[in-house]
């Protein structure tokens, strides 16, 4: 007697079957599912979630699935405040990332 085993893939959106489905891993706060995608569902996630993931504070983390971040007191100085004052003080600061050690220190002095 012969078997025969037939694997379908199906979109977990939509239930639809298809040969292109992707599994992709989703976290957010450290917990994580995996969702089962064609292309063009992925595509679609994609979008919607591309204003928060290319927002002006958004940064790109590695490594911190299950850890939760915290800050230290007195370091969670405003870095909008910071990168204003920096622009019009002459110093070149990024729309985004980390603000140089040297720009922070510039504007406590002139605090």
């Amino acid at each position: 007697m012969a078997q025969k085993i037939v694997t379908t893939y199906t979109d977990d959106l939509t239930g639809e079957a298809s040969e292109e489905i992707g599994t992709h891993t989703i976290l957010v706060n450290g917990a994580g599912v995996e969702i089962d995608l064609t292309p063009e569902n992925y595509e679609e996630l994609l979008e919607k979630l591309a204003p928060y993931l290319n927002a002006d504070g958004a940064r790109r983390v590695r490594g911190t699935a299950g850890k939760s971040k915290q800050r230290k007191a007195g370091g969670s100085q405003d870095t909008a405040a910071i990168r204003a004052w920096a622009k019009e003080n002459g110093f070149e600061v990024n729309k985004r990332g980390r603000v140089p050690a040297s720009v922070r220190e510039a504007y406590e002095k002139a605090s």
